[in-house]
């Protein structure tokens, strides 16, 4: 059987992912370990730099967003040993000893690493902090952080009334409040219960739906006092507190897995086995909205480990068929709305995606940008206030896209074009790095072995 041949050309600003699907066909058949789940890394570098004594972490995600915080925290003192898949150490400096770093922090293209850190930040008194990162995160919303930590007593500055980075923050002695989010955002979340670490007292967050809750899992591993209450999705944490350092196993991530999930429903004649793939409730949203469409999916060798649930992930190629995803099952899959936008594509029906305004200030305007590189394919997709209208059954053929430097976007197009006419050009590939740098490397090896 002929396969895609997949290359990529590298310009000096630039990569550019061919993708040359062949006219007899293409199925996908192999074994998949995706990279480490991203949400986690993150916080396990974080948690282990502010604990007292030495975290391990296995199998941490080497994107460039991990990166940005092992670079930050390193900045504000903590020692973080060469990161890599087997084991990163990082010997923590103890609540409330962040040291004010000589440079400003640069929080790189990473949206967590900065709203997450400015609670931390905020709440160290008589240190200055000065961070800001890419063009991208420079454009993304830092109010939804900004104003919960300033009604706790933080002194922040930045562009646009502070809404913006770079942000500047003077430490603060900070009082603890009870936050009614208008959004439900782990990022919001962990930003203000993190804050609430260093404050006497109660600090309490309450969502209008359940967000990922890996912040409060760690939490607690690390011996943060804690409880929830699942019934008003209200999280609360007493401080001052102290953590200790933990020994942390970083399960696959479920964003990343949910590509090969879709390419393996997509592509005619796939079997592909995800390994490792972490399957907390408050991720598995994917999951619910491909089972509504008809997904041949299954949960293998399901198991917990260090406090994460855990399955290898079964999917076949099935008929797709439209549905409509909306309401609380959104916050548990907002990553990985673009590519199951790629799903409804080659589902039949037309599919609806609301309540997912959030989408637009991503790393770029997911919505949009979905929305007009699929058309450009020759897709059916109508943009919407807060999601996408989808009509399915329509052929793609390849074509020049843009990725405008959105690893989801990028990665979400490439799925896209394996069952596209021709050859799909996606330009700005190399984004795909910042989550999951063995992306290329995998799509060719599954495409070679068709």
């Amino acid at each position: 059987m002929l396969t895609a041949i997949v290359t990529v050309e590298t310009t000096e600003n630039q990569q550019d992912l061919i993708i040359n699907r062949p006219t007899s066909g293409l199925s996908l058949q192999g074994r998949i370990s995706v990279p480490g789940d991203k949400s986690i890394s993150h916080r396990a570098l974080m948690f282990g730099a502010i604990a007292q004594g030495e975290t391990q972490i296995q199998g941490l995600l080497l994107g460039e967003d991990p990166r940005s915080t092992a670079s930050c925290f390193r900045a504000l003192g903590a020692e973080i040993s060469e990161l890599n898949t087997e084991l990163v150490q990082v010997k923590g400096i103890g609540l409330g000893q962040l040291q004010e770093p000589v440079d400003v922090l640069n929080a790189g293209n990473s949206g967590t690493t900065i709203r997450l850190m400015l609670g931390l930040l905020a709440s160290h008194p008589e240190r200055f902090f000065a961070v800001t990162g890419d063009s991208s995160l420079r454009s993304r919303p830092m109010s939804r952080v900004v104003k919960p930590l300033q009604q706790m007593g933080a002194a922040i500055w930045g562009r646009q009334e502070s809404t913006l980075a770079p942000l500047a923050i003077q430490g603060q002695n900070l009082n603890p409040i009870h936050y009614n989010s208008p959004i439900a955002s782990a990022q919001v979340k962990s930003c203000i219960l993190l804050a609430g670490l260093m404050t006497e007292g109660k600090t309490t967050v309450t969502e209008p739906a359940l967000s990922r809750d890996h912040s409060e899992r760690m939490l607690k591993a690390f011996g943060a006092e804690l409880s929830v209450d699942p019934e008003t999705n209200s999280v609360t944490i007493s401080g001052p507190a102290q953590l200790h350092g933990q020994k942390v196993i970083v399960p696959g991530d479920i964003s990343s897995a949910a590509f090969w999930l879709v390419a393996g429903a997509i592509v005619p004649g796939s079997e592909l086995l995800i390994e490792n793939v972490g399957v907390n409730p408050t991720r598995t949203g994917i999951l619910e909205a491909l089972a509504m469409m008809g997904a041949n999916i299954q949960l293998e060798n399901e198991r917990t480990v260090a406090g994460e649930p855990v399955a290898d992930l079964r999917v076949r190629s099935s008929s797709l068929n439209s549905c409509t995803i909306a309401g609380d099952l959104i916050p548990r899959m907002i990553d990985e709305i673009p590519i199951l936008a790629v799903a409804a594509v080659f589902a039949q029906g037309t599919t609806v995606i609301r309540d997912a305004a959030e989408l637009r200030v991503k790393e770029s305007d997911r919505i949009t940008t979905m929305a007009t590189q699929l058309n450009r394919m020759g897709a059916s997709v109508t943009e919407l206030p807060d999601g996408l209208e989808i009509t399915g059954g329509t052929s793609l053929t390849g074509t020049d896209v843009d990725s405008y430097t959105d690893h989801r976007i990028t990665m979400s197009l490439a799925i896209a074009a394996l069952n596209a006419t021709g050859t799909t050009t996606i330009h700005g590939a190399e984004a795909a790095a910042i989550s999951y740098p063995n992306f290329i490397p995998t799509l060719k090896q599954l495409c070679s072995q068709s």
